[in-house]
């Protein structure tokens, strides 16, 4: 004998106690025709077996096949009674069961309270349809079989079927029993490494009053979600489907666990409105011979004390009534498909979305290159804000979750997608500063050598001779070389003209700055004497006038070596001007040695300038003093305001600084020195006498 246990009717309604001490009468309601069909292709497989010799020879099999109501309480009553022994027969054993194996049941929650019963007796118990993994649990549930797989699997399926269609942001619906509450605790379980996020979990149950369902549908209307999993026997979800289609609730993509995707109920003409389009997976089938038959042959006329038949065939001839164009009696209801299977509504996927596209369920949109998710705080992870990437960072995908520092040379462009290569900036001869300082340069050379020229030429008048003729030539050659210094300032800097610029720049100085003190010495000491017949002239020769000038330029020298021997200036990238580019400038190498470098050339000028200074009063109508004293404050203002002005310049401005103090300072020297002899020389040459020069005071007191 073997007992199987179904839900016919899913839903208990009362329970009846016609008279005292009888017992309770069970009503239930709600004809399902899947289970009825299970019971049918029960009973077809014990006929085939008894048909058949070979399979169980002298063996004959029974059944006894009970409703539970998809109750596990009535269904641990119905296990109870078919475990009992028939009435009328005697004990011949302490606990024999009546049957020697049970079918039961589709609920999880009815098989575990059947396993948890009867385990204990070693009754084997085979369930068709509940797929809870906590059922296989071989230790609590030694005698307990099924020919379906456990809802770990499908658990890891539905996941990669969420991930596949990039839904990251669904909604789940579990039933108030062991299948729906272990199913979702599997899911979310699988899609917590999937980036998968779950915005509520609404549960139901077919005994729910109706304010119960509406509050799962009112939590449906209030998320964002497209997308949401039922994990629901079909009898538990029949309540919230009606209500979503009472409240015309559309736009949803449902996925199905296996419980109800291939249900008749939810693929009536009424439910494909909210319905239509859901995703699920299906236990493998075959067909099984002679089964349609045996289906198509059963009526109330040849068995009327057969169980549910009359029940069944209610149903059957309901529908047949509302079949307009019903040709073959039964012949399309999926009740009679060898296989079991709706309808084949399976090649297409009809999507909820009316432009048939592939539903998008996110919580937030994915950010896009530039920018990164910042989590919103007390939401799941996949609610995000997108966050522009900071300057200097990007994000080249989309959905990055930090920004990438570029590297030191590169810089993110505007959308902060991508890292670009910095501007690289330094004074170049093209751009209109570099031009002008280069004309200015040039223009400063060229005086010096037409002022040089006339020197030479006019060599012989008062004027020149005044002036110290040979200094002269050494000043103004010094200058015509501290107007080109500065051409080695500007354009992309190199190793050879970062050495060029500073030590060039520092020799030519000191060879004008020494000229210049031997000019002071000689007018003071020419100034200073009593009596023009004085000799004192004669102690300042012009080998020692050189002499002076080589000395003073070669400490200058020795300096600039040391420079360039011990650290020397080498072209460099400074990246703290400016993030977004690069400054090529000169690194000076040693600070020591550059400061030397201008320290030494201010202490001649400071020396010029105190000797001058003495001297500025002495009478004569061409007294050099004045103009080495003006030149020389006109160089110290222009090297005191240098310093600042160099330090706090940014990128090439720096080195336009420089060459401005040296251009200054150059023509400051050129200007305040040879200015007016030139003017004598070229515009009043009746001025160029030894009387003009000597004066008039300075004859008289001779």
């Amino acid at each position: 004998m073997i007992g199987g246990i179904f839900p016919v009717f899913n839903k208990e309604i009362s329970k009846i106690n016609t008279f005292e001490g009888e017992p309770l009468k069970i009503m239930c309601e709600g004809f399902d025709l899947r289970a009825f069909r299970w019971t049918q292709v029960m009973i077809f497989a014990i006929d085939e077996i008894n048909k058949n010799p070979a399979l169980l020879p002298n063996v004959s099999l029974g059944y006894r096949i009970l409703d539970s109501c998809a109750s596990p309480t009535n269904t641990v009553r119905a296990a109870l009674t078919l475990g009992g022994e028939p009435e009328g027969k005697e004990m011949t054993s302490p606990c024999p069961p009546a049957i020697s194996a049970l079918i039961a049941e589709s609920g999880s929650s009815q098989s575990l309270a059947v396993a948890e019963t009867l385990g204990p007796f070693q009754l084997p118990i085979v369930s068709y349809f509940s797929t809870c993994a906590c059922l296989s649990n071989r230790a609590k549930y030694p005698t307990f079989f099924r020919t379906i797989p456990s809802d770990y699997f499908q658990a890891k399926a539905l996941a990669s079927l969420v991930k596949h269609f990039g839904w990251e942001w669904i909604g789940a619906i579990q039933s108030d029993n062991d299948y729906g509450r272990n199913g979702i605790l599997a899911f979310t379980e699988e899609v917590k490494t999937l980036k998968i996020c779950i915005a509520f979990i609404g549960t139901v149950l077919r005994t729910y009053p109706l304010d119960k369902i509406r509050k799962v549908v009112e939590m449906i209307k209030q998320s964002t979600v497209k997308v949401i999993l039922a994990f629901v026997p079909e009898g538990d979800f029949y309540p919230l489907m009606k209500e979503i289609v009472k409240q015309k609730i559309t736009g949803i993509q449902w996925i199905a666990s296996e419980a109800w995707i291939t249900a008749a109920r939810p693929s009536t003409p009424e439910m494909y409105q909210a319905f239509g389009g859901a995703l699920g997976f299906v236990v493998q089938k075959m067909a099984i011979p002679n089964l349609h038959p045996f289906l198509k042959d059963i009526n109330p006329y040849r068995d009327p004390s057969m169980p549910f038949v009359k029940d069944f065939w209610e149903i059957m001839v309901t529908y047949h009534l509302q079949r307009v164009n019903f040709r073959n009696q039964f012949g399309d209801h999926v009740f009679f498909d060898e296989n079991g299977n709706p309808p084949a509504s399976y090649d297409i996927i009809n999507w909820q979305l009316k432009n048939g596209q592939v539903p998008q369920s996110l919580c937030s949109n994915e950010c896009p290159e530039g920018k990164r998710k910042a989590q919103i705080k007390g939401k799941p992870k996949c609610c995000f804000d997108c966050i522009p990437c900071a300057d200097g960072t990007i994000a080249n995908l989309t959905g990055a979750m930090e920004c990438t520092a570029c590297p030191k040379e590169y810089w993110s462009n505007e959308k902060h997608s991508e890292c670009i290569p910095k501007a690289v900036e330094f004074l170049t001869y093209h751009e209109p500063m570099g031009v002008a300082l280069t004309v200015v340069a040039l223009l400063g050379a060229i005086l010096s050598l037409l002022t040089m020229t006339i020197f030479i030429h006019y060599r012989d008048t008062p004027v020149i001779k005044a002036s110290n003729s040979e200094l002269s030539c050494f000043l103004l050659f010094s200058l015509f070389l501290c107007f080109l210094c500065p051409l080695t300032f500007i354009g992309r800097p190199t190793v050879w003209t970062c050495m060029l610029r500073h030590t060039a720049f520092g020799v030519t100085f000191a060879l004008s700055i020494s000229c210049v003190l031997g000019k002071t010495i000689v007018v003071v000491t020419a100034f200073k004497i009593k009596h023009p017949s004085n000799k004192v002239m004669g102690q300042f020769s012009p080998l020692q006038q050189r002499i002076i000038v080589c000395s003073c330029t070669l400490i200058q020298v020795i300096i600039c070596i040391s420079w360039l021997t011990l650290n020397p200036p080498f072209p460099d990238k400074i990246f703290t001007y400016s993030n977004k580019k690069i400054v090529l400038q000169c690194n000076t190498g040693s600070e020591v040695a550059f400061y030397a470098v201008l320290g030494y050339i201010g202490i001649l000028a400071v020396i010029c300038l105190i000797l001058a200074f003495q001297a500025r009063k002495l009478p004569d109508n061409f007294n050099e003093a004045k103009y080495i004293t003006f030149s020389m404050l006109v160089f110290c203002a222009v090297w005191i305001t240098f310093i600042p002005a160099y330090v706090s310049s940014p990128g090439k401005f720096t080195v336009a600084v420089e060459i401005f103090a040296i251009l200054s300072s150059a023509y400051g020297l050129l200007i305040s020195i040879f200015a007016k002899k030139c003017h004598i020389i070229l515009m009043k040459p009746e001025k160029n006498t030894k009387r003009y020069v000597i004066g008039v005071n300075a004859i008289k007191k001779a």
